[in-house]
């Protein structure tokens, strides 16, 4: 064996993921108002690039119809990799979308009239509300904080160093009205004495909402009780157990607070009418309205899959102004990075015309998949996985799983997650094809939300009935569903219905 120094050739294959090509890849897992961040932020980055609303693009040239099941045979559009290799990269591999052509002639579903055919939006919904569509804003909390309120009240009655004991204070209330924090370590921060924070706590548990300020369960009922006058020694034994009412025990709720059962109820049904999170009915941090990032829709021929491009800026390249800046004198360095700018600016645009082609294949054959669904409803989901549609479809795996991420379908029967649609399977008990676990889950709610309260259904005779109904389910898996929904046990259940009796 030769120890002395050498060159060898060697040959050899390896997939190298470009910059570009990972980038183009992400795209696929964002969602269209993400999409939308990501866009805002390429364009500060590249002066060839802008955005402007769809409106303001003037006339745009015809296109085809939406994607239809019962259409003819379309053109194919450029390969992945005819997109990929546009600008002036090269050698980059394809990103896995071999597709057939889906265009539409609207950009949102608000640019329909009707607003296809009324049928969109969240909650089934018509989706024709102007011209940009409905304001999901709107649906945003913006009323006063619980902490602006209890400020105000605080303000006429507290001042001096109490206001600022009392400002530290509210600062410590959660949104659902209670006192997160122990008193004795407030007073040590602010370096005052226990009592002085304990009366100003107790000016601040006076404020509307009532039972605000409270320190636990007990103490916010027992502060709604007292401004009811109905904080008796009864009723304070009655809060003191709420452990046994939550299990209903009554009999040992009668000898606690000595009472017969015309008056327990009556201690219990006014108990319920108290509001165990008093703060929850202030605004708090402005809630994010879900946006459909897909929009389907029933037609005479099949069924209409859109793009939500509302949320989504019309991207454009400037190339007037790349020729006005290639035109002037321009070192090497300077040419580089006009030719850099253009060509990310290019690829951009074909990438993103390529994401939202990929999602309207992957939306398309879930509706063609999940058809009765859209028709019937969720007790005719059927069990579908990733792999059933990256095979139709004939898309690797892992790009149906980025493009069911973050992505939500908007239809007449309301607004779901793409991951919704892709569940197990549970065998038929009399040969049949097999169910989804959406259907199970949705057939145990309706057998529990159907029982009787003198015949609480266990597990067991849930799994009887559910084989009667066709479902091959053991009890452990009813147990599972049962849970996933939050609902309790028949014992829970059980005493849930007493409870209510009583009250």
């Amino acid at each position: 064996m030769s120890l002395a120094p050498r060159l060898d050739l060697r040959q050899s294959q390896s997939l190298v993921m470009t910059p570009q090509l990972q980038q183009a890849i992400r795209l696929l897992a964002l969602s269209n108002l993400e999409v939308e961040g990501f866009i805002a932020e390429e364009i500060e980055k590249n002066p060839l690039l802008e955005s402007s609303a769809p409106e303001e693009d003037g006339p745009i040239q015809e296109r085809d119809a939406p994607e239809d099941f019962d259409a003819g045979p379309r053109t194919e559009p450029a390969s992945a990799d005819e997109l990929l290799m546009g600008g002036d990269s090269t050698g980059e591999a394809s990103l896995d979308v071999d597709f057939t052509a889906e265009s539409f002639h609207h950009d949102s579903v608000a640019d329909s009239s009707g607003g296809m055919d009324g049928a969109l939006g969240m909650n089934g919904a018509s989706g024709g509300q102007g011209e940009d569509g409905p304001d999901f804003d709107a649906f945003a909390d913006t009323g006063l904080s619980l902490a602006d309120h209890l400020l105000a009240q605080a303000g006429p009655v507290v001042d001096g160093p109490d206001m600022f004991i009392a400002a530290h204070l509210i600062d410590q209330i959660d949104e659902t009205g209670y006192l997160t924090a122990p008193l004795l370590e407030i007073a040590n921060r602010l370096g005052v004495a226990l009592a002085r924070v304990e009366q100003v706590l107790a000016i601040i548990q006076t404020f509307d909402p009532t039972g605000v300020g409270a320190r636990s369960l007990s103490e916010c009922l027992a502060l709604q009780a007292k401004e009811a006058d109905r904080y008796d020694p009864c009723m304070a034994r009655l809060i003191d157990n709420l452990d046994l009412v939550a299990r209903g025990d009554m009999a040992r709720l009668r000898r606690i607070c000595d009472v017969d059962d015309e008056d327990l109820a009556d201690m219990i049904r006014e108990l319920r009418g108290y509001d165990p999170k008093p703060g929850c009915r202030f605004g708090g941090e402005a809630m994010q309205a879900v946006v459909p990032d897909i929009f389907v829709a029933r037609r005479k021929g099949g069924w209409a899959i859109e793009i939500n491009a509302a949320t989504l800026p019309r991207l454009l390249v400037n190339r007037g102004y790349y020729v006005e800046l290639s035109g002037g004198h321009q070192d090497k360095a300077s040419k580089a990075w006009l030719s850099e700018c253009l060509a990310s600016a290019n690829w951009l645009v074909k990438a993103l015309d390529q994401r939202q082609r990929t999602i309207v294949k992957v939306a398309t054959e879930i509706v063609k998949q999940q058809e009765a669904f859209f028709v019937h409803g969720v007790s005719h989901l059927k069990p579908m996985t990733l792999r059933q549609v990256a095979d139709a479809i004939e898309m690797h795996e892992s790009t149906v799983s980025r493009v069911t991420s973050n992505k939500y379908l908007s239809c007449a029967r309301g607004l779901y997650e793409l991951k919704y649609f892709f569940t197990s399977a549970i065998q038929s008990s009399d040969g049949g094809d097999a169910v989804s676990a959406q259907a199970v889950k949705s057939a145990i709610r309706a057998l529990i939300a159907a029982e009787e309260p003198k015949a609480i259904l266990s597990d067991d005779t849930l799994v009887e009935l559910l084989n009667a109904k066709g479902f091959d389910i053991a009890r452990r898996t009813v147990a599972k569903y049962r849970e996933a929904l939050g609902i309790g046990s028949s014992v829970q259940r059980r005493r849930q219905k007493a409870l209510e009796g009583v009250g």
